[in-house]
């Protein structure tokens, strides 16, 4: 399965985005009203400047206290991003992103941010095409 494809079977469409000097507790309200774990910084929604994610605040929270929560995003971000295009194939995502540590990749296409693929996304992509496998091997050996 290519990336492509888990982008089509998921259920939203689209990236949600935040501006540079976003400031760190108006991203924790964005992730909780739209229940995801991350947002990508950028200055015009095809651009990607960095991430940041749910568990970035959190530890800076536990370092700092509270007072973070006044911080830009700029200041709290992943720069650096490693991302992804529609046809790289669903384990080499896979892969870097557990060789990485990281969850959420940004999808890029002619240099413009398309969409976002998370950990889960992946690992239900490989389970579906491990499952259709098992089903063609099974059907092979019982002569379906």
């Amino acid at each position: 399965m290519i990336v492509q494809q888990i982008l089509k079977s998921k259920s939203t469409e689209g990236v949600i985005t935040v501006a540079p000097g976003t400031s760190v507790d108006k991203v924790a309200e964005i992730l909780s009203e739209n229940r995801i774990g991350s947002v990508i910084v950028s200055s015009d929604g095809t651009d990607c400047i960095g991430i940041l994610s749910e568990r970035d605040i959190v530890r800076e929270l536990g370092r700092r206290g509270g007072g973070c929560l006044a911080d830009k995003v700029d200041d709290m971000m992943t720069r650096g991003l490693k991302t992804t295009t529609l046809g790289e194939t669903a384990e080499s995502v896979l892969e870097r992103m557990t060789e990485g540590r990281f969850r959420h990749m940004p999808v890029i296409e002619d240099g413009a941010l398309i969409g976002i693929i998370t950990l889960g996304d992946v690992v239900k992509a490989r389970l579906s095409e491990l499952a259709m496998e098992k089903d063609a091997l099974q059907g092979m050996i019982m002569g379906h």
